[in-house]
């Protein structure tokens, strides 16, 4: 889940130790603040054990998440730019480890909603904040790999947090406690990485007076290429939000799989899935990587609704594989047509519109599914929302080879 902004790509910051492992140090603190946002993921079993509640209001739970990064992105999204780097980064680190603490104290729903808004605020600061400084920090001949770290310590941080608290939860005990108390420690470093890393932007000035909420913004010239690349964000983004929100359900109700470790796995699994296909895209470059990477979202969720209807684990994951796989290279491909094609004074606030509406991707569908396994069984909602995501991924691939003979001729 990367992002784009305004980025200084010729000025370096002083030299020095800092320096020299600035990006590490930027990406040490973006992993950890991202795997934050999804520690609770194999935990919510376990939490509707404790506290009585129905798969309907994990996913309402959930779905705050998404809410909060959408708020964090448009309220304070572009706030790096004027505050500096380091300003707007250790915030977001207080907001992360707040939203430990809530989770900590949690002792029914109120507070875990609580916990889940703050963790979205965090997000919203720190995605594309942190994208940026990672770049900013590097060396000019290491900017494209300085991309690629980004790219790692965004989405690897986003697999590990379920795969940590799988962990912890399945064979250290107290699961409800300590996955959210190794956070806490895992951030302590954090803040000191943001603390000793330079600051990258001139003139920074504490104070955000003056600063505006960012409008959702798509030029007339934009808007094809924003579309298609959109409907596929949208429906990668809903099979993310899907495993994060959903799968634990669909692992213990459909195939009787209740460790919190395999569960963490088979999450984790989704999202490095999605980091390879965000590298692949470097081999399969232009428009093919956003067909390619939509015909793997097709084919994912193909083989997912397969496992669903067999009530097979090894196609339920595999589908999954396939699926993040298809989600990284067809994201990344929409993203990068949407910025190439933005005019530089609107690039950032474009990217933010983009990033708005793939996290609504990341919180509506998954709220249907909550509400339709209200109605029919969790395994026919499954079906229903794999269908939907085959049917909006080929949208987007049917518009790009449509509109390109358009273009040529």
């Amino acid at each position: 889940m990367t992002t784009a902004a305004p980025t200084r790509d010729d000025r370096r910051p002083s030299s020095g130790l800092a320096t020299r492992f600035g990006p590490a140090l930027a990406a040490y603190a973006f992993a950890v603040a991202m795997a934050g946002t999804t520690l609770p993921t194999p935990l919510y079993p376990t939490y509707r054990a404790e506290f009585g509640f129905s798969q309907f209001v994990v996913t309402v739970i959930f779905a705050t998440y998404a809410l909060g990064v959408i708020v964090g992105l448009l309220l304070f999204g572009n706030a790096s730019d004027t505050i500096g780097r380091r300003r707007a980064l250790l915030p977001a680190l207080l907001l992360s480890a707040v939203s430990a603490g809530v989770f900590l104290a949690a002792s029914g729903l109120g507070l875990l909603i609580v916990g889940r808004v703050v963790s979205g605020l965090s997000a919203g600061i720190f995605t594309g904040t942190a994208t940026v400084a990672v770049v900013e920090l590097a060396r000019p001949e290491s900017k494209g790999r300085a991309t690629l770290l980004a790219t790692v310590a965004n989405i690897g941080g986003l697999g590990c947090g379920p795969l940590l608290a799988g962990l912890l939860a399945q064979y250290a005990g107290h699961p409800l406690r300590l996955p959210y108390l190794v956070d806490l420690a895992l951030l302590v470093p954090a803040v000191a990485a943001v603390l000793v890393m330079p600051e990258t932007v001139e003139g920074a000035r504490p104070s955000l007076r003056g600063l505006r909420p960012q409008r959702p913004t798509v030029p007339p010239e934009v808007r094809a290429v924003f579309v298609r690349g959109a409907i596929a964000g949208f429906a990668g983004f809903a099979v993310l939000g899907l495993f994060t929100a959903i799968a634990p359900s669909f692992l213990a109700e459909i195939l009787d799989v209740h460790n919190a470790a395999a569960v963490g796995a088979v999450v984790f699994s989704v999202f490095a899935a999605s980091t390879l296909g965000q590298l692949a895209l470097e081999k399969v470059p232009g428009d093919r990587g956003l067909v390619v990477g939509c015909g793997g979202l097709v084919v994912g969720m193909a083989v997912l609704a397969g496992g669903l209807a067999a009530s097979s684990l090894v196609l339920l994951v595999a589908g999954g594989v396939i699926a993040g796989f298809g989600q990284g290279m067809s994201f990344r491909a929409g993203l990068g047509a949407v910025t190439a094609a933005s005019p530089s004074d609107v690039r950032a606030a474009v990217a933010s519109t983009f990033f708005t509406i793939a996290y609504v991707a990341l919180a509506l569908p998954v709220i249907g599914v909550g509400l339709s396994s209200r109605v029919v069984s969790l395994r026919t909602t499954g079906l229903v929302f794999a269908g939907g995501v085959m049917v909006l991924a080929a949208v987007a691939a049917g518009l790009l080879l449509v509109q390109r003979p358009a273009r040529r001729g």
